[in-house]
């Protein structure tokens, strides 16, 4: 069943005196449990999709519905709630508050929903262990590596259990190594049945979903189910690779 559905949606901007077409005419589904990468040129259109299915704008004309909700006219009350619940977000840089220990950065999505302290506490720890920082919970940002970074954003991402992340360029503050971490865990996350969408510029990162939906001039122009490349065995790989070469 369609979590996401997109009927002719469009985003037109006026700019100057001329009508921008940063979406024309979109119309797609995504299921619940689908991992989906979405690449394209810049100005493309990938990042007005991301903007419109996460509720952080609204469309010219169309409709958008989210788990059989219809979001294109709803008030910006009613988009901050399902940003909130039903919607995760991951960007290429962390947005982590340096201030704040991983613990208390995962639990500031919990204090906007109004959850009472012990209870957010005990559930952002839970989101923590879950992405594998479990013995990190109170080291700060500077503290961390990029790669422990963007572990604390998705399990700040996922503490609300939403519907589904949206993932901005998430490995593109990162090395070729860590990258393949981070993609492990998101394969992880979604064999969990965590649905799934990411933005990238990266073919190889592409190459991890299990669908791909490519943008141009504001259209859909392919849109695929393609074969999952395992990031946990390409990470084997590259780390038996690495050890050949150092004993060379």
């Amino acid at each position: 069943m369609a979590l996401i559905e997109l009927d002719n949606l469009t985003r037109f901007y006026r700019l100057g005196g001329e009508t921008v077409k940063a979406l024309d005419g979109v119309s797609l589904a995504i299921d619940a449990g689908e991992f989906v990468a979405v690449m394209g040129p810049s100005g493309s259109g990938k990042s007005t999709f991301m903007n419109l299915v996460g509720c952080l704008d609204r469309p010219t004309s169309g409709a958008y519905s989210l788990d059989r909700q219809e979001m294109s006219r709803r008030n910006a009350d009613e988009l901050a709630y399902v940003r909130c619940h039903q919607i995760g977000f991951v960007f290429q840089q962390f947005n982590l508050l340096d201030r704040l220990d991983a613990l208390g950065n995962v639990e500031m999505p919990l204090i906007y929903a109004g959850v009472e302290r012990r209870l957010r506490r005990d559930r952002a720890a839970a989101a923590l262990t879950r992405v594998g920082l479990g013995d990190r919970l109170h080291h700060r940002p500077t503290e961390l590596s990029g790669g422990q970074q963007q572990r604390v954003a998705i399990a700040r991402a996922l503490v609300n259990a939403p519907k589904v992340l949206l993932a901005d360029e998430p490995t593109g503050a990162l090395d070729s190594r860590t990258s393949l971490e981070l993609m492990a865990l998101l394969q992880s996350l979604n064999r969990e049945g965590t649905t799934i969408i990411i933005v990238t510029h990266e073919a190889d990162i592409a190459t991890y979903a299990a669908r791909l939906i490519r943008f141009l001039d504001g259209k859909v122009m392919s849109d695929a189910n393609q074969r999952m490349v395992d990031a946990a065995e390409a990470l084997k790989a590259l780390t038996a690779s690495a050890a050949m070469e150092k004993v060379a």
